[in-house]
């Protein structure tokens, strides 16, 4: 879609840290835990194609209601009593504050001649916006987002410029929740209009003229805002000065309710693309042609079998990346006024490696590839011509090129999982890269590596991991370790800088990503072999390689911890229950965890291509397999500490809430199995920076005490 549609810092710090001390192992006291009576509805019971599932705890699922809040405040004292009794958790923290302490910056973006980025001193709870004439000077404040709240839980959700740069439309999440509400800011004045926009959800904001278009579902009923099902997805235009209420109606879906449309312009505002979908694989395109008629929508793809998403248009031509015969994706060019599919043709083929992205800058095309889940930059012309490899630091992930299609000059970010975030600038005309702006993190990165193995799992796929750790550390298979994944979505796990596992690591800990099959890393073949009713492929994965990182003296049960978020929630949920032995410690962070509801709330239903609804006989026998919720059993469950928030409307709250229910009442043993509730937050983008050190903190020190370990803040380097 087009590049001014910036969905900016939401990033979702879920990846966190690994753990280990260089020194005896130490037995820490057990912690006394009286958890809180949960009542159990017993008589609440579905029917589900001739099952009976009793679903005890579905009184949880009312967020609203006097006796849910009860229950959050009386689990979060003893979470928060439990915590409190761990001796080294303010170093901890401290550690973490002087560790989070450094500038960080965006990559420079350009509108209406200036050059903007985005900024974060340190420890301010949100990166604030500057504007510059000059690339190489600091520039003034355009926008601080930490003004939009006192206490920075409002956060930026997306933000676009006219063409000429002198509106910007930017829009605010609350709490973390997904609604949005759109405000408009004139640049040459500083003065707000008095433009507002609702309810806007899932959506970018797309220039065109003197207004921009967005998406919205109709306006939820009072106390359903955070768990009503989102149905009715529509487009709308809103011209600059006018209310809401006058909005343009440009594309909708009346008989299908459970369908999205996402639009987006192209950079010179030619042309308009709506993409549709009815679940998070496969979509379908339509375009308008903004030179005849704003309202003159043309089916371009029809049907949700394949993905498609436009880089930029070249003149009459749109450039598409599709998965269409191309599991690893390739280029394909649409000529705009003859979109059907005879008419198309091959710009860049499919390859060996994944294609992630593509942008055109200073008239070349830079694609984006993942090389055993590492970045590679492939230049081309845009039609197709190879030209050249763009030579990056090393092994890492890199956010692609950003620029515009005319300018000379270009930027792009690289990381890894022991280097910070550096920003680069790029000569597209020499391909000569030089450092723009480096991090000064209080962090020895040359100490550490990052190597990748591959491990056989169940079936004998051959499946890759990460691990980083200190440089010449012995491994004497005592190694406390922190294993983390994903597996759904085609979603990738490339390396990453993450400020929260530092602290393990610098104490002598060990922090593995495993790329499993669900994810993105190896094109939608890789995807598709860890959906539906193989999804278990996912868990066997994961089981995997916690048992190789045993196998091969890196850790043993009673130092491996595990974690995801979100669909990595009902990974690690979906281990623990089946294989409770392995791990010493579980954290399942927002996660999908009632397989057999999760179709009924917010945007769950568009989840269905990866997991198959409970509603289809078939889909009912595998999902119940392995719901997480409907296979606790009495067992000696690892040390479980869930992480939830309250204003989470992406996966509801009433997920974890059911499920450590279920952890309470059934576990045998003395670790501790918890909740943790955070207020005025959601599913994890735009957490204020306070926040985040607050759970880091608390994961850290949860996942040392429960592995014996302790901290020990003088361990640098």
């Amino acid at each position: 879609m087009n590049k001014k549609d910036l969905f900016l810092f939401s990033v979702m710090c879920i990846l966190f840290f690994s753990c280990n001390t260089e020194k005896s192992v130490t037995t820490n006291p057990i912690i006394s835990v009286n958890y809180p009576s949960t009542t159990k509805q017993l008589d609440t019971i579905d029917n589900y194609h001739g099952t009976e599932i009793a679903d005890p705890y579905r009184w949880l699922e009312d967020d609203n209601s006097d006796e849910t809040k009860a229950w959050v405040t009386d689990q979060n004292e003893v979470t928060d009593g439990y915590l409190a009794e761990i001796p080294f958790r303010k170093d901890i923290t401290k550690r973490l504050e002087k560790l989070w302490n450094y500038e960080k910056y965006s990559s420079p973006f350009k509108e209406g001649g200036k050059y903007y980025y985005f900024k974060n001193d340190g420890l301010q709870n949100q990166s604030v916006l500057y504007a510059s004439d000059d690339i190489k000077s600091e520039g003034t404040v355009a926008l601080d987002p930490n003004k939009f709240s006192d206490d920075g839980t409002a956060s930026l959700g997306a933000l676009s410029f006219d063409k000429s740069g002198k509106y910007l439309a930017y829009a605010v999440s609350e709490g973390g929740s997904d609604w949005r509400t759109a405000y408009i800011k004139d640049m040459s004045t500083g003065d707000l209009l008095d433009d507002k926009v609702e309810w806007i959800k899932f959506s970018g904001l797309s220039w065109y003229k003197d207004g921009f278009f967005y998406s919205k579902y109709p306006t939820p009923k009072d106390g359903d805002e955070l768990s009503a099902k989102n149905e009715y997805h529509k487009v709308y235009y809103h011209k600059l000065n006018t209310p809401q209420s006058e909005d343009q109606l440009i594309f909708e879906s009346p008989d299908a309710p459970q369908r999205n449309a996402y639009a987006g312009t192209t950079d010179d505002e030619r042309y308009l693309i709506i993409s549709t979908s009815e679940s998070t694989s496969g979509n379908g395109m339509h375009l308008v042609d903004l030179e005849k008629s704003m309202t003159k929508v043309i089916p371009v793809v029809t049907t949700f079998d394949n993905d498609y998403s436009l880089i930029d248009n070249d003149g009459a031509n749109l450039l598409v990346i599709t998965n269409e015969g191309a599991s690893k994706q390739k280029i394909i060019s649409i000529d705009a006024s003859k979109p059907s599919k005879d008419n198309w043709k091959t710009i860049v083929p499919e390859s060996e490696d994944a294609l992630r992205s593509a942008s055109i800058v200073g008239g070349k095309m830079f694609c984006n590839y993942m090389h055993n889940a590492s970045s590679l930059i492939k230049v081309y012309e845009p039609n197709g011509k190879f030209l050249s490899d763009l030579t990056l630091p090393g092994i890492g992930s890199c956010g692609g090129v950003g620029g515009k299609k005319s300018d000379k000059q270009g930027f792009y970010s690289f990381t890894s999982f022991t280097r910070p975030t550096t920003i680069y600038s790029l000569n597209t005309e020499s391909m000569e890269s030089e450092i723009f702006r480096q991090p000064k993190v209080d962090f020895d990165s040359d100490a550490y590596e990052t190597k990748q193995e591959w491990f056989t799992s169940k079936d004998g796929t051959k499946v890759p991991m990460f691990i980083t750790m200190k440089k010449g550390m012995k491994l004497d298979g005592a190694r406390p370790t922190l294993l983390y994944g994903y597996g759904g979505f085609n979603i990738p796990l490339l390396p990453s800088f993450s400020i929260s596992r530092l602290p393990l690591l610098e104490n002598g800990g060990i922090y593995v990503v495993a790329n499993i099959r669900g994810g993105g890393e190896f094109g939608s073949d890789w995807h598709k072999a860890g959906t539906l009713d193989r999804k278990q492929n996912v868990f066997d994965d994961f089981i995997g390689a916690a048992e190789h990182l045993i196998a091969n003296q890196y850790t043993n049960s009673d130092k491996l911890a595990i974690q995801g978020g979100s669909n990595g929630g009902l990974l690690v949920g979906a281990c623990m229950t089946q294989r409770p032995d392995l791990f010493a410690v579980a954290f399942p962070a927002v996660g999908v965890l009632d397989m057999l509801r999760y179709h009924k709330f917010t945007i769950g239903w568009a989840w269905a291509t990866d997991y198959g609804r409970s509603d289809d006989p078939e889909a009912f026998k595998y999902l119940k397999e392995y719901s997480p919720l409907h296979n606790v059993k009495e067992a000696a469950y690892p040390a479980t500490m869930v992480t939830t928030a309250d204003h989470d409307d992406r996966v509801v709250p009433a997920h974890s809430f059911k499920f450590i229910s279920e952890v309470q009442d059934k576990h045998i043993g003395d670790n501790p199995v918890l909740i943790r509730v955070e207020t005025s937050a959601g599913h994890g983008a735009g957490k204020p920076t306070s926040k985040q050190i607050e759970e880091a903190s608390d994961i850290l020190s949860f996942m040392l005490y429960n592995t014996g370990e302790t901290f020990n803040p003088s361990l640098k380097g």
